[in-house]
């Protein structure tokens, strides 16, 4: 059982869960004197909002909960993040939300991140409902874990190395095949971008590549940004900004989640997973501005600026990926700040030219409850990308920056759906816990995803 979930018990406390819409009718079929004393602290089911009912021996017996607007799934998490340990029941829900929005908030702020503590403490477990299919709503919760281990993990820790190490593990767990290009091997595999990014980084860069299933089924592929740090090379960026570079590996740790989700859930599908890793560091073999690269596609690339660095090994991957022809290709990165500009951390922007997926997208983000928001890929901005010595550049204008990086990437991709999404893949100090990894679209995509091949 994950830990953040329990079978049921008799002595379970039991959790009433109100939007604000329906707070004041379902305080009023509750005891006139819990009705009252809800009123007199306030509860008008407000996110996070919290009221412990006692029993006759001062132990928690009854929880009020506040649910917001009743649109946001993550608002359980402002409500497990601030149990102590012990078992809970839900036993009044809105009647529009499913149990496995309600498992996923739990599992969210139940999560701790304490490898590097020296004690951990028992997060609060939640009662799963004998209807429901604990099998799924378990394998949902450890790959939430896995992802934002992985991002959570310091860059000494959870370098292109452990990445793969950790690609392996996985690997090792489902049956799969793993094969992986290193270092200057890079170089005679084709892979210079993915090279000249990496090559001034301690351990050395790799593309690592996962293979399961059954060769005649429709073959998915998934691609995820793995700079497992980011100092903007040559461009360094200030401190401020460099500071939670761990998580530019966010993309890849996006990826290897929703390949542990194919696999465990062994949807029908030919899995390949592509993993280009890599460090952006600083040092005499680094990259430097107005340095012209080759790529596996066979376009020049010029660099305006090395802190567009995660386009570069994508653009080696998804060729690469492209290469097979996959029935869907998804891709996941850390990839521009524009993007968090124009978004914020939460929504999750993506790119597609086929409608007919982003509408598919659309209804899985809907279904689970995970926002996510379609953004153009306009072509008249290309041409912020010029160059004049070679085929495209790298960076150029300072607008439309998440725009310009999806169609860098339309430039190397070869299929006929293709998705892209520029993630943040952290969330700031919310829902009672301190700032961290967070999953963006991996639910909306692995809704799309049962929907595609299971029915």
């Amino acid at each position: 059982m994950y830990p953040a979930f329990s079978e049921r018990t008799t002595d379970a406390v039991k959790v009433f869960l109100y939007d604000r819409k329906n707070a004041k009718t379902g305080l009023a079929n509750l005891s006139v004197s819990t009705e009252k004393f809800a009123k007199s602290l306030g509860f008008a089911g407000k996110t996070g909002q919290i009221v412990i009912l006692p029993d006759d021996h001062g132990r928690p017996a009854q929880i009020l909960a506040g649910l917001g607007d009743g649109t946001n799934p993550l608002a359980v998490a402002a409500i497990s993040s601030q149990l102590r340990a012990g078992v809970y029941e839900v036993v009044v829900k809105p009647e529009t939300w499913p149990f496995s929005w309600i498992a996923k908030g739990w599992a969210d702020g139940a999560y701790r991140f304490d490898k590097y503590l020296s004690g951990s403490a028992e997060p609060p477990k939640l009662v799963l409902p004998d209807t429901e299919d604990h099998d799924a709503i378990m394998r949902e919760a450890t790959a939430m874990a896995l992802t934002r281990n992985l991002v959570n993990t310091p860059a000494e820790d959870m370098g292109p190395d452990a990445i793969e190490a950790a690609i392996h593990e996985l690997a090792d767990a489902h049956g799969a095949d793993v094969s992986s290009v290193v270092g200057d091997a890079l170089l005679d595999a084709n892979y210079p971008m993915i090279h000249a990014v990496g090559r001034a980084g301690h351990v050395p860069p790799r593309l690592v590549e996962l293979s399961w299933g059954a060769e005649d089924a429709p073959e998915l592929a998934l691609v995820g940004k793995g700079v497992s740090f980011d100092t903007g090379g040559l461009n360094i960026k200030t401190g401020n900004y460099m500071r939670i570079m761990k998580k530019d590996m966010g993309g890849a740790a996006h990826a290897i989640g929703l390949a542990s989700l194919v696999m465990a859930a062994k949807l029908p599908v030919r899995l390949k997973l592509y993993i280009p890793t890599v460090e952006n560091a600083v040092g005499g073999n680094a990259f430097r501005p107005g340095d012209v690269l080759s790529t596996r596609k066979g376009l020049s690339v010029e660099i305006d600026n090395t802190d567009a660095e995660g386009r570069l090994i994508l653009a080696d991957a998804l060729a690469r990926a492209c290469e097979t022809k996959p029935d869907l290709l998804i891709d996941f990165a850390t990839l521009t700040g524009a993007a968090r500009v124009a978004l914020g951390p939460d929504l999750a922007p993506f790119y597609t030219h086929d409608n007919a997926l982003a509408e598919a997208i659309a209804a899985g983000a809907r279904v689970s409850g995970d926002p996510v928001w379609r953004m153009p890929l306009w072509a008249p901005y290309i041409s912020y990308l010029s160059s004049s010595i070679a085929d495209i550049a790298n960076s150029g204008s300072s607008m439309a920056g998440s725009i310009t990086a999806a169609l860098f990437l339309n430039d190397f991709v070869d299929v006929e759906r293709w998705v892209h999404f520029d993630i943040w893949a952290w969330r700031e100090a919310r829902y009672g816990r301190p700032a961290g990894a967070a999953t963006c679209g991996l639910w909306a995509m692995w809704s799309l995803l049962q929907k595609r091949y299971l029915e």
